[in-house]
């Protein structure tokens, strides 16, 4: 799997990326690769920037539109009650945006955190799995793709 935000575009626009759900108007949406909370999702921004302030208004518009997308989305396939959203760019100096489902049967001292609040072991506990997620991604792409 590729590493970084820019290995990850590489690969979505080879066809090569198996976490790939699908190209929307402002970018790539793709399957994190954690899932411990099933359906987290990243969309990354296509063409690459460092940040959504290097987009001019209607490119802002566009990839905040396509992110309430997904979450909607999400909620639709995962029966997800909440959807955490978060634009950092820290690690990972890329324009690119963490679609998190949160679900209600999510232990209380984890559910009103981040979703990072987890232990290591859990987060790492559960790794994108192709022949696991498949028919999560299938679902995901339809039902996105359908509302373009």
């Amino acid at each position: 799997m590729p590493e970084t935000i820019p290995e990850r575009i590489i690969a979505a626009r080879a066809g090569t990326n198996p976490a790939v759900i699908c190209r929307l108007p402002s970018g790539w949406v793709i399957l994190s690769d954690m899932q411990f909370l099933s359906g987290y999702c990243i969309l990354i921004a296509d063409p690459l920037v460092p940040s959504l302030n290097d987009l001019d208004r209607d490119a802002q518009a566009q990839y905040l539109c396509d992110m309430a997308l997904v979450g909607r989305t999400l909620m639709d396939v995962t029966g997800a009650y909440r959807i955490n959203y978060a634009i950092l760019g820290n690690t990972d100096p890329y324009l690119h945006a963490h679609i998190v489902p949160r679900f209600s049967t999510e232990p209380e001292q984890y559910s009103r955190g981040m979703p990072w609040s987890y232990p290591k072991e859990v987060v790492e506990g559960k790794m994108f799995d192709i022949e696991r997620d498949k028919e999560l991604i299938e679902q995901l792409r339809l039902i996105i793709q359908s509302h373009l």
